[in-house]
């Protein structure tokens, strides 16, 4: 189990690290989204470089490569090594082996690990992260909310605790990636969601 577990856990992070924003940004538009806006490769920005489409396109897949691995660790082993497949997958999209460790922010990729590992949780804070996004007009600040609520999501469903554990870690990583857009909120000059 022990070495399943590890191939796994690997697995999750190589399939995490696929940079599919950028794969699909210069397939769907022609454009390397690290040039222009944010120059990160999430949905976001890609939607912003690369149209609609290619957004919608790089969402689905950035979701889709946090959840499968760790809903078939879930399947396969226990809560805690889909937990840690799923910390995985996270972290490899936010530090790529492909491109030299300069990933995205990883929050479709956390939303798609906890939908693998509790699919009501990660509805709940697909909802928190879309009305604060709304009402904010901050994708960013939407984000750490959804992100910051899973743990107590988690913690109402009665999920184990290596779930909770794995989506405080998350959490605690995408604050710090939105770190540049914590010091833009704080002096009213970020963006607003579009």
């Amino acid at each position: 189990m022990t070495s399943s577990g590890l191939g796994l856990v690997l697995g999750g992070y190589l399939l995490g690290a696929v940079p599919f924003g950028l794969l699909v940004a210069r397939f769907l538009g022609g454009v390397d989204p690290r040039q222009g806006g944010s120059g990160n490769i999430g949905a976001t920005n890609v939607s912003r470089q690369a149209g609609r489409a290619a957004g919608v396109l790089t969402l689905v897949l950035d979701v889709a490569k946090g959840a499968v691995p760790t809903a078939l660790a879930l399947d396969l082993l226990n809560p805690a090594w889909a937990a840690a497949v799923g910390l995985a997958a996270f972290v490899g999209h936010c530090w790529p082996v492909y491109l030299r460790f300069k990933g995205g922010k990883g929050v479709a990729t956390f939303l798609g690990a906890l939908l693998g590992m509790a699919p009501w949780a990660a509805l709940a804070s697909g909802l928190v992260l879309i009305l604060v996004a709304i009402i904010s007009r901050h994708m960013s600040l939407g984000s750490m909310a959804g992100g910051v609520s899973s743990v107590f999501w988690l913690w109402l469903l009665g999920a184990p605790v290596a779930f909770m554990a794995c989506a405080s870690l998350m959490s605690l990583m995408i604050i710090y990636k939105h770190r540049t857009n914590i010091t833009r909120l704080k002096a009213g000059e970020e963006h607003g969601w579009r």
